[in-house]
């Protein structure tokens, strides 16, 4: 009896030849699959899910792409939209008249959207993309999580830490802001009040009566001059 010939991998056990083969053609013709884990969406307005692909063969009329999807409660998984050449999305069930194809297989893209989704909706939902001769692919998984927008936002904590921190920051700053506006105003108050000194300069000290000495009649004219820019003429 002839026996089939084995071969080590790696120092491990013995593999048969056929099986090394065959996982040498599974790798070389194979379809990389990308698709978000996570998909959060609102009651009634578009979502998409968005599925990319990568193929070591040359995109052709045989390549189909199939999204299928199974509830949160659970059950079988159904075949919710199909491409090859044209896209042909359900006919029956929930998703009837809903799925639309936003993808482009030229650039790799086998995205979907879905219309007026709804909580019912939630569930996993996969994309599956051949190309003849690749067939083989992973099989990554999305999670559409479906809610009403008026309870879609949620405080993290990070959020309202940062809202903390913040806010007393902005009433700090508003408040010096504040403050370097009134002290500008009171000294621009100063300048428009105060006249241009001469050979005689006007003492800091406190002042004397302002009855009938010259000192007083000239601070009552400077006065006088608060809103107007003319030059003293004296």
């Amino acid at each position: 009896m002839r026996r089939g010939r084995t071969l080590a991998l790696g120092g491990g056990p013995l593999l048969p030849r056929g099986a090394l083969l065959l996982l040498g053609a599974c790798s070389a013709l194979a379809v990389e699959i990308k698709a978000s884990a996570k998909v959060r969406a609102f009651v009634g307005e578009q979502v998409s899910l968005k599925c990319s692909f990568k193929s070591s063969s040359p995109v052709t009329e045989s390549l189909t792409v199939d999204w299928a999807y199974r509830p949160l409660a659970g059950g079988p998984m159904e075949t919710i939209f199909h491409y090859q050449s044209i896209p042909y999305p359900t006919t029956t069930g929930k998703f009837k008249d809903r799925i639309s194809w936003i993808g482009s297989v030229a650039k790799g893209d086998a995205s979907i959207a879905i219309q007026s989704p709804v909580i019912s909706d939630n569930g996993t939902f996969i994309c599956s993309v051949k190309n003849p001769p690749d067939v083989y692919h992973n099989i990554p998984q999305t999670t559409l999580i479906v809610t009403e927008r008026g309870l879609s936002f949620q405080l993290t904590s990070a959020v309202l830490l940062s809202i903390l921190v913040f806010l007393p920051s902005v009433v700090v700053v508003v408040l010096l802001l504040v403050r370097m506006g009134r002290k500008f105003g009171m000294l621009k108050e100063k300048n428009k009040s105060g006249c241009k000194k001469s050979s005689i300069e006007v003492s800091d000290e406190p002042e004397h009566t302002e009855t009938d000495s010259c000192l007083g009649k000239l601070r009552n004219w400077c006065l006088n001059c608060v809103d107007t820019d003319e030059e003293d003429l004296y």
